[in-house]
């Protein structure tokens, strides 16, 4: 998803590509909920608040956010910064349920931090400050807050399954995006993109809607209820990886530092996961 969108807002503006990619993914939510659990998986019942207040933070919060942001980082940089959702979520636990984490999670909370910071920096705190980068990575690291606290939103929706719980908060979510899109336009922030933008970043849309949408909200949703919190974040380390992967085979070379940096995030979420097996 980095590595497409990074080059897409080439053409168009991030707030009308995450609209877009929303509208599209949210009507093949809608049609698969109709056709799977039938009409009445619409109601929110006593959940509307619930369901609105996450798919805010969630969809809207972090769509704006990171696809904003992009505009000013790395795509490896997003991808490293979205890999930290492991530990934030072990300090939103200890900040909302007071479940203290263990000292060696801290540790590995503070080795992971480390590698983010020599991958932002190079090595360099002034560097950080160049060409707008520090910008772009605060805003990333906003919108992977907004997604634990998205995470965290499962427990809330006991006897739903993942399709209806990701179409109820997809709803909510989609319409923030729309509203957040406009105000944008109203104030002369961004443009309304012309046909032809849209038109030639047709398939990239088709990706983020199917791919990293459908596929990806879904999927994600789905690996928390069947694999629990843990594991499906172990899944996230392979966030990072990936997208160094596609920039390398792209062109793109790397700095020691930066590869050092990345290793200390990956190597360190690793183990704190390893860690939790083990201690459960």
């Amino acid at each position: 998803m980095f590595p497409i969108a990074k080059r897409s807002l080439a053409m168009i503006d991030s707030f009308s590509l995450g609209t877009l990619r929303y509208a599209l993914g949210l009507s093949a939510f809608a049609i698969l909920l109709w056709a799977i659990e039938g009409r009445q998986a619409f109601r929110y019942g006593t959940r509307l608040w619930p369901a609105i207040g996450f798919g805010l933070v969630g969809i809207t919060g972090f769509n704006t956010l990171v696809w904003y942001g992009l505009n000013f980082t790395r795509p490896e940089h997003a991808g490293i910064l979205t890999a930290l959702q492991t530990p934030l979520t072990a300090l939103a636990l200890w900040l909302v349920r007071g479940q203290r984490p263990a000292a060696f999670t801290l540790g590995c909370v503070a080795v992971a931090i480390g590698g983010v910071i020599l991958v932002v920096t190079k090595g360099d705190p002034a560097r950080g400050l160049e060409g707008g980068s520090l910008l772009g990575d605060v805003l990333v690291l906003s919108g992977a807050i907004c997604w634990v606290t998205y995470t965290l939103a499962g427990g809330r929706f006991t006897g739903w399954s993942a399709l209806r719980m990701t179409t109820l908060t997809c709803i909510p979510g989609g319409i923030g995006l729309l509203l957040v899109n406009s105000i944008a336009v109203a104030v002369g922030f961004v443009q309304v993109p012309s046909f032809e933008a849209i038109a030639s970043v047709w398939w990239q849309i088709l990706y983020f809607a199917a791919g990293s949408v459908v596929l990806g909200v879904l999927g994600f949703n789905a690996g928390v209820k069947h694999l629990g919190a843990l594991n499906a974040m172990l899944m996230i380390n392979l966030v990072p990886v990936g997208v160094f992967a596609i920039e390398a085979a792209l062109g793109r070379r790397y700095e020691a530092v930066e590869v050092v940096g990345a290793a200390l995030v990956i190597g360190a979420l690793i183990a704190n996961n390893l860690y939790l097996r083990r201690a459960s």
